[in-house]
């Protein structure tokens, strides 16, 4: 696992940026993960910089979300789908047709998702995750309690993530849909390689669990300490109870 903390969140950016960049530069049929969110906004606007710079395509890419909520109209402007058309896929050149999202339409959720899980292996598999992470440590929509091998399917949404998404819904917690289809701890591992971007303080303790913590079920995110190839992006707020705090260079986690 690669930490690495900056105060600069255009760094972060940056960094986040050449993560995504180096996989596509590799093979321009790179297939992308994509987080929505306030962590990874600067990460696409950086992305769509270099597209209008010429300096990166991602039109042969394709990409899928990682989560949409259950509930609300498909031309909802907080549907995850149209989140990711306004703040990626606008902002780049890559085919709106060839952004996967979730059917939250279909009579069948259990067949919806594995359908979905289907259309990921069928493209050869995530090669780059963008992630952020919860106040709690979920990842995507996988609440605390999720089993690590838990596959896309639908799922509850704590009263904290709904109080925590509110901001985008007007500051109504009750406008916040209280459930969703999400892919699984165990579908977001199989990507090869992870990204996750948090900053701010209320990040601080997943964060710490994520790098000194153990792996446990009510902290999701420590189960990417069980991956091969995982970058962590922090801030200095969000990093705030670590241990080890280089705000330059890259770090190894702690010895659990």
């Amino acid at each position: 696992m690669e930490i690495i903390i900056s105060s600069d969140l255009e760094r972060i950016a940056m960094l986040g940026a050449d993560a995504v960049a180096e996989h596509v530069l590799a093979d321009p049929t790179a297939v992308l993960g994509l987080a929505t969110g306030s962590s990874p906004l600067r990460v696409y606007r950086e992305l769509g910089r270099r597209v209008a710079a010429g300096e990166l395509s991602l039109r042969r890419c394709r990409a899928f979300l990682l989560d949409e909520y259950l509930g609300l109209p498909a031309d909802h402007p907080e549907s995850y789908r149209a989140v990711i058309e306004r703040d990626f896929v606008r902002l780049v050149d890559i085919d709106s047709a060839h952004v996967g999202g979730l059917d939250c339409s279909a009579a069948d959720a259990r067949s919806s998702c594995a359908a979905y899980e289907e259309r990921i292996a069928a493209a050869g598999g995530i090669d780059v995750q963008i992630l952020g992470v919860g106040g709690n440590g979920h990842i995507a929509f996988n609440e605390p309690g999720s089993p690590a091998a838990s596959r896309t399917r639908e799922a509850a949404l704590t009263e904290q993530t709904r109080r925590d998404n509110a901001r985008f819904f007007g500051g109504d917690v009750d406008a916040v849909p209280q459930h969703c289809l999400t892919q699984g701890i165990g579908t977001i591992l199989e990507a090869k390689h992870l990204v996750l971007i948090a900053t701010g303080e209320h990040k601080a303790q997943a964060v710490r669990e994520l790098v000194e913590g153990r792996v446990n079920a009510e902290c999701p995110v420590t189960a990417l300490q069980q991956h091969p190839h995982v970058t962590v992006l922090l801030d200095g707020a969000a990093a705030s109870l670590l241990r080890s705090q280089d705000h330059d260079l890259a770090a190894q986690p702690s010895q659990r």
